[in-house]
């Protein structure tokens, strides 16, 4: 579904120093348990406990990931709200990374702790009870994983596949990122660690797969990018459809400095500030509009795309029906971005 953020994830251990960045992943829909209902509340001194209101929606897409940029900010967020996904609680204060699920949002604070708001009908938005030290952050279809400081990894809500079941002994970590209901991890030595769902190979992650600097997860496929500013993907194994590959590198894709992976699309941020598209491209996805220049992150949503410039500015580019377009007023300055199936958010610069 991320970083803003960002966009240098291509240093993300640099989440563990202090030099917080960000990526940018993506997730799609899920198995739901049952609903829980409520509205986002200020969550104690000790760690946050926000709820959401929640009913059973459709599956969407949605972008997700992780780190913090340098600075902290205020969210907004914009387009679909049926679960209450772009009511943003107003306790939220000098939040430095968002990311997207389904329905559902979660942000970092600069304090380490977390907040999340929108439908709770599997536990997504109900973080463990005491969570702090956090330094990065990961939203799937129904579920989030969160990155502490000490370099283990957290999740909560969906389960039904095995999302938060944190493999035994994973440590190390330097960024996450979650996928629809399967999740990566980056370990310090280059190498990822996948879990969850691997119905069409989500998680088998590339024998021999090294020198790793950044990863992204989309609802049914991964991409890690190497040192050498080049992407290797895997997953997406459509057996009765074998011409779509949405973990399919372009060819001569080089000069990658960060990628989303969304619903049925991705994005590249290469090193010069242009941006590479490639994925489903009938509502315009993937339509990178001509001219465009001067990015620093990209967050690939479900039918849309959303770029931010050098400037602070937010582009978007691809579907107009569910309001993932429409920016208001107050969208400037805008430090980080993040695109779910049908909504969005922003962190805009403290004052």
């Amino acid at each position: 579904m991320i970083e803003h953020r960002n966009t240098q994830s291509w240093i993300a251990r640099a989440a563990l120093t202090g030099a917080l960045l960000a990526i940018v992943g993506a997730c799609g829909a899920g198995a739901t348990t049952a609903p829980t209902s409520g509205a986002p509340s200020a969550p104690p001194a000790s760690a946050p406990a926000p709820t959401a209101a929640s009913t059973a929606a459709a599956p969407s897409a949605v972008a997700t990931t992780t780190t913090a940029p340098s600075a902290a900010g205020k969210v907004l967020a914009w387009g679909d709200d049926g679960n209450g996904q772009t009511e943003v609680p107003p306790w939220l204060k000098n939040v430095v990374a968002i990311a997207t699920g389904d329905e559902f949002a979660v942000a970092l604070q600069a304090d380490g702790t977390v907040g999340c708001w929108g439908a709770n009908d599997s536990g997504q938005t109900t973080p463990p009870a005491g969570l702090t030290g956090v330094v990065a952050i990961a939203a799937g279809s129904n579920h989030a994983i969160a990155l502490k400081s000490d370099g283990t990894v957290v999740g909560w809500g969906n389960n039904v596949d095995g999302e938060i079941d944190i493999p035994k002994g994973l440590s190390g970590v330097v960024a996450i990122a979650a996928g629809g209901d399967h999740n990566y991890a980056l370990k310090s030595d280059g190498t990822v660690v996948g879990w969850g769902v691997d119905f069409n190979g989500e998680t088998d992650i590339p024998a021999g797969l090294h020198d790793v600097t950044a990863i992204s997860a989309g609802y049914l496929w991964g991409l890690a990018l190497l040192k050498d500013g080049t992407l290797v993907g895997w997953g997406d194994k459509y057996p009765t459809d074998t011409t779509k590959s949405y973990s399919t590198v372009p060819a001569g894709l080089t000069g990658v400095k960060a990628m989303s992976a969304g619903y049925y699309h991705n994005l590249v941020l290469k090193s010069d500030g242009t941006v590479v598209a490639w994925g489903e491209a009938g509502d315009g996805a993937t339509t990178v509009p001509k001219g465009l220049t001067g990015v620093t992150a990209v967050a690939a949503g479900g039918n849309f795309s959303l770029a931010l410039k050098s400037d602070g500015t937010v582009v978007g580019w691809g579907s107009k029906d569910t309001g993932g377009l429409t920016f208001s007023a107050d969208l400037k300055n805008v430090i980080a971005i993040d695109a779910g199936g049908d909504f969005a958010l922003a962190i805009v610069r403290n004052p």
